[in-house]
């Protein structure tokens, strides 16, 4: 992924007299990338374990990692070479065994073929990135420029990492984590027979929606009812709503001018304190934040 392999390149590249760059690859030549053209490395593998700092972009998951990667990946580990992954680059520190016991972060959309793939690594989808010394690894794109951000900081201060997030034309910290980005967070179901039901909670998500009611319309008792929506949607019906109402509010955040207190009017949560605090538990930023960041 190029733009994975662009960011260290830019955020380092920043600091010329803080850092010296090289690229690598399993063979030096051309190597293809995702994007419809090959780049030409020179150097291979073989010093990677006398670097300071090893940052693997993210990859194509379905082309297999070569042999050589994977040992040169443990080698450095082993000379105690920092790690650093952006976005589905964390495959490859988990595919080397680096990752056993700890908890990374990746792509939230590749967060759960991690998680499967690799039993013994737990995975945590929310956050932009984790650092545990040694290992650090980050979310999807722009989230490796926070990353690359912190490891500046944390080599060389604060003042260093705002010169490079100035000339990355980047924020030097961002608020959040990757739950901010994730359009609709309303869980899968894995069945049908209160659809009908659900769509329209959706369409009255601006008034009370007590257990009792939503019953009602579904034509059943509120224990039948409660029981078959936690079967088919994984959650209670009122984590649901929340859930529905917490995306509602970043729609009406990112593409409506209305007051905060007029979001939370709309969406059911009634007050802008209460919009606040659930907002906040869901996304990790405030409404005040988060359209700043989105709105249109």
């Amino acid at each position: 992924m190029t733009f994975d392999l662009g960011v260290p390149l830019l955020v380092f590249g920043a600091l010329p007299d803080r850092y010296r760059i090289t690229v690598c690859a399993p063979e030096p030549g051309p190597v293809p990338t995702l994007d419809g053209f090959s780049l030409s490395v020179e150097r291979g593998l073989e010093e990677l374990d006398r670097f300071n700092t090893l940052v693997v972009p993210g990859y194509d998951l379905d082309r297999p990692l070569p042999t050589a990667a994977l040992l040169a990946l443990r080698r450095a580990h082993a000379a105690g070479v920092r790690m650093v992954s952006i976005c589905s680059g964390v495959f490859a520190l988990a595919e080397a065994g680096l990752l056993n016991g700890l908890t990374v972060t990746t792509h939230w959309r590749a967060a759960d073929h991690l998680a499967r793939g690799y039993p013994d690594v737990t995975v945590a989808p929310d956050v932009l990135y984790l650092d545990h010394g040694q290992i650090l690894t980050s979310a999807g794109a722009s989230a490796g420029i926070d990353l690359c951000l912190h490891v500046v900081r944390r080599d060389h201060g604060v003042a260093a990492a705002n010169a490079a997030a100035r000339l990355a034309v980047a924020a030097p910290h961002r608020v959040g984590g990757q739950s901010q980005y994730i359009k609709r967070s309303i869980p899968p179901t894995s069945g049908q027979s209160l659809a009908r039901t659900r769509d329209w909670a959706l369409r009255h998500l601006s008034e009370e929606l007590p257990v009792r009611r939503l019953a009602k319309h579904a034509g059943l008792s509120e224990r039948t009812f409660a029981r078959r929506f936690v079967e088919e949607a994984g959650v209670s019906p009122t984590q649901w709503l929340l859930t529905a109402r917490v995306d509602l509010a970043k729609h009406l955040l990112e593409s409506c001018d209305y007051s905060i207190d007029e979001v939370a009017r709309r969406t059911g949560l009634g007050t802008a304190a209460n919009l606040r605090a659930r907002f906040r538990k869901a996304t990790a930023i405030s409404p005040t934040a988060y359209r700043q960041t989105f709105s249109r």
